[in-house]
């Protein structure tokens, strides 16, 4: 690809909820998915579906808006699009 940036929206099955506080955290193999895909170059934003459920269609556009951004800011050098 030309550049290595994905966004992935994370079910409810890439965490595990805490009995005590309700939080959730994300499990072990989606973490170890994430750490590879950096060392492979890749910058990966994830958005967890209590971020998107119950959200509207233009909440749901900006929150992606925001996950670019992000991106973008953290990879500076990977910003060489050409159109």
């Amino acid at each position: 690809p030309e550049s290595k940036r994905a966004i992935e929206v994370d079910g409810p099955a890439h965490y595990l909820q805490d009995v005590l506080s309700g939080d959730y955290v994300v499990n072990g193999p989606t973490q170890f998915k994430a750490r590879l895909l950096r060392c492979l170059g890749w910058t990966v934003a994830h958005v967890a579906f209590y971020e998107w459920d119950d959200r509207s269609e233009q909440e749901r556009r900006d929150l992606l808006a925001g996950k670019l951004a992000e991106m973008r800011e953290a990879a500076p050098n990977n910003d060489q699009e050409t159109h």
